[in-house]
């Protein structure tokens, strides 16, 4: 591995017999580092409402997602989560987490406040009441789910929020009533009461100074965030590596895990630049193309690795898994029909070829014990068919 990502490998002794001289084999499991995707169509397809092609489709999609990644987000957009009040989608989003978490994925839910893709109900009552009824939304999803998802984007394009003006919504009015950071605090507080053990972020795609702003004086007010979310959506343009790593150095300052949780990167044309909104851009068709493919393959391996390499980056998640899902545009790894697309084969080679460990053959010392060097992650010691898991942390 080179020098670069050294922080990404450690050591682990692991004591396996009595005696010296036994054989050992040594084995990968999964990455410590997040390298995820978003996958909503796992909520139809745990539920069983798929005909036989579209589950044919989806198992394959699984197929590929969990030889490549370990992380998978799931979609909490309230409009769509609770569109009738009193009647939330528990049951389908309990069903596709569990046969997420039985792939051995870590899960984080998205979002649990939006201004976009809001509850329309909430509209019908005073700003006091959507205040506390989202906080207890944020109580019920994240204490419902907790053991299961125990990841959660809390509120997301914060940055935006009391002063978005495309519609009227219920969160830009408790928002701009309550103040960002007001209402941010109470949001995280309620769920960490919640689940104390949760993992809980602060997601935008905002990424100027604004965001660093808000940061400090989220940080300032004693809100504890557990890792920054920073959106790297690329449908106008790529980033250049030195807009990257601009980013990295801007947010790093904060000393905090820094997780990069919507990139996605074009296999074909790219955004006119004079759509500023990236919603107002949606064709009926989208193409991948030949070119863009090549580019996008060569682009995601730039970008991959410059995250990589960053030690306060924990985490990428891939969004959408395949083509013709947000936007309808062609930003998947997987093409509409649900084959590799040249970017998912060179991120294959990076993330199961020279981020990961290759088998290893050991002998036990005089202590019985091995002393294994590698990726940080989860492994498996096999010995006189007995398996010991251990981690490299």
């Amino acid at each position: 591995m080179d020098n670069k990502f050294s922080h990404r490998k450690g050591t682990a002794i692991v004591k396996i017999a009595d005696v010296a001289g036994k054989n050992v084999k040594i084995r990968q499991l999964r990455h410590s580092f997040l390298f995820g995707c978003s996958e909503f169509s796992t909520l139809p397809y745990a539920a069983g409402e798929m005909d036989e092609k579209e589950h044919g489709e989806a198992a394959k999609r699984y197929s590929y997602m969990t030889e490549l990644f370990n992380s998978v987000t799931l979609p909490f957009y309230w409009g769509r989560y609770e569109p009738t009040q009193g009647k939330p989608d528990t049951e389908r989003m309990m069903a596709a987490a569990k046969m997420l978490k039985s792939m051995g994925v870590t899960l984080k839910g998205h979002p649990l406040c939006w201004h976009t893709v809001c509850a329309d109900w909430l509209m019908d009552i005073d700003n006091g009441k959507i205040y506390q009824t989202q906080i207890a939304r944020i109580q019920r999803e994240v204490s419902g789910f907790a053991g299961c998802i125990d990841m959660w984007d809390v509120i997301n394009e914060a940055v935006v929020m009391p002063r978005y003006s495309r519609y009227d919504n219920a969160m830009t009015r408790i928002c701009s009533e309550r103040g960002r950071i007001s209402l941010i605090k109470d949001l995280f507080a309620a769920a960490k009461e919640a689940n104390p053990n949760a993992t809980l972020l602060i997601n935008d795609y905002d990424t100027s100074v604004a965001y660093d702003i808000l940061i400090e004086g989220l940080l300032a007010a004693g809100v504890k965030i557990d890792a920054i979310g920073i959106q790297s959506h690329m449908h106008q343009r790529h980033w250049s590596a030195e807009k990257t790593e601009e980013i990295l150095a801007r947010h790093g300052r904060f000393g905090l895990p820094l997780h990069f949780t919507e990139v996605s990167m074009l296999s074909g044309e790219l955004m006119a630049e004079h759509y500023p909104d990236l919603n107002d851009f949606s064709p009926d068709e989208w193409p991948s193309t030949p070119a863009g493919e090549a580019r996008q393959a060569e682009e995601v391996v730039t970008f991959y690795e410059t995250l990589y390499a960053h030690p306060l980056v924990q985490s990428i998640t891939w969004w959408n898994f395949h083509d013709g899902l947000w936007l309808n545009a062609p930003s998947g790894l997987l093409s509409r029909q649900s084959d590799p697309k040249p970017a998912y084969v060179a991120l294959h080679s990076r993330i199961k070829g020279d981020w990961w460990t290759p088998e290893q053959h050991l002998v036990t010392n005089e202590q019985g014990c091995v002393v294994v060097n590698g990726t940080k992650g989860d492994y498996v010691a096999v010995c006189d068919g007995r398996e010991i898991g251990f981690a490299i942390g």
